[in-house]
């Protein structure tokens, strides 16, 4: 079984077939995006023709949101998703939390009061920027002082329903009334809720294992496995080595005559959705480029699904310069596929295109040094 080429194609980063970004959401469930720009690209990488410009329209009039949801980091969600979603995960992120919230002095009843202050501020439409937020807390005699405590006392609203992202202003994130912003919703029963999002992240990250599912989604193994056992029959499983894994419908997989090279962001669902990500690190027979410590915000370099080095991007108002690190020797067609994967970029972008690096490491040594 073709592990990474069957998760390209279910990720539409083989052939796009979607035009609109929040569909591509919906698919996904969520996507990490922490790294707003980089969140952007790779909805722009499974999205049919859509710019940087589409994507940005796309989350300023709501259609997609940004929460934190899942593990306690940001992603993408789209309004139909996001009650339920933060209803199932929003618990455990909350369990995960409450010891550094003890270390900051933050309580239940501190929380009743900001998210109080929070509702008056931003009723009526209004969006605030963080910093703005952080002079309304302090108004309502609430201590903001220090990043930590202005971040956790922002996460619980966000967890409980309260609050999402608004439009950007300018290049800062605003926050909005979860309410106004997003329409609302039959509730779903727990199981309800578990058997969508199982089935949902098996069918774009998969073929994948239990255990996987259990880091995506910062719910428990137990949970993983009583999803998969509720999907039954409509979730493929295969036993490769002492491993089960679990795929949805195999998605077509055009057959190729020529190389496929994607630039992937850091904290790409490709790899950041999946805790065990050595599928992707049989060419360079090490997966350590998005596995551990400050590698999982990479930008990698990936060809036919299989890592072969990391990138980087400075962005100016007219051009776009790409520096490549490759850590295995490509052939001509390949470095071909990994310059129109950079052209690809630039015109998401609009932007015009240099590329440095493509020539491949010379000796396994060199290979094997270069970081990126």
């Amino acid at each position: 079984m073709d592990i990474p080429r069957r998760r390209l194609a279910a990720q539409h980063l083989i052939t796009p077939v979607l035009s609109d970004p929040a569909q591509v959401v919906h698919g996904l469930g969520a996507v990490q995006a922490q790294d707003y720009a980089g969140a952007k690209w790779a909805l722009g990488m499974r999205t049919r023709g859509a710019t940087d410009a589409d994507i940005e329209r796309t989350f300023a009039d709501g259609a997609i949101l940004r929460t934190h949801v899942l593990r306690p980091t940001w992603h993408f969600v789209t309004p139909a998703d996001i009650r339920w979603m933060l209803a199932l995960t929003g618990p455990r992120v909350k369990a995960l939390m409450a010891h550094y919230d003890r270390k900051l002095e933050l309580d239940d009843a501190l929380f009743r009061r900001s998210n109080a202050a929070l509702v008056r501020a931003l009723r009526d439409g209004k969006q605030l920027t963080r910093a703005e937020i952080a002079q309304t807390l302090r108004d309502a005699g609430i201590d903001v002082t220090g990043s930590q405590r202005l971040a956790h006392i922002l996460l619980r609203p966000e967890l409980d329903g309260i609050i999402c992202s608004g439009a950007r202003r300018g290049k800062q994130m605003t926050y909005a009334l979860l309410d106004e912003r997003v329409p609302p919703a039959p509730a779903k029963s727990r199981d309800e809720a578990l058997l969508e999002l199982t089935t949902r992240y098996f069918s774009t990250r998969g073929p994948a294992t239990v255990n996987d599912f259990a880091w995506w989604s910062g719910l428990t193994v137990a949970d993983g496995k009583r999803g998969t056992e509720m999907a039954g029959a409509s979730l493929e499983r295969a036993v490769i080595g002492d491993r089960a894994y679990w795929a949805g419908p195999p998605t077509r997989v055009p057959k190729r005559k020529t190389p496929h090279a994607l630039l992937l962001p850091n904290y790409d669902e490709y790899f950041i959705g999946l805790k065990d990500r050595s599928a992707i690190g049989t060419r360079l027979r090490s997966g350590a480029l998005v596995t551990g410590g400050d590698a999982l915000i990479a930008h990698v370099v990936v060809v036919d699904g299989q890592l072969v080095g990391g990138w980087k991007r400075t962005v100016t108002k007219t051009s776009v310069a790409i520096e490549l690190r490759l850590l295995a020797a490509l052939s001509r067609a390949e470095r071909d596929a990994v310059a129109a994967a950079a052209q690809r970029h630039g015109e998401f972008l609009g932007l015009r295109v240099a590329v440095r690096g493509l020539s491949a490491p010379r000796g396994r040594r060199r290979a094997r040094s270069q970081g990126v």
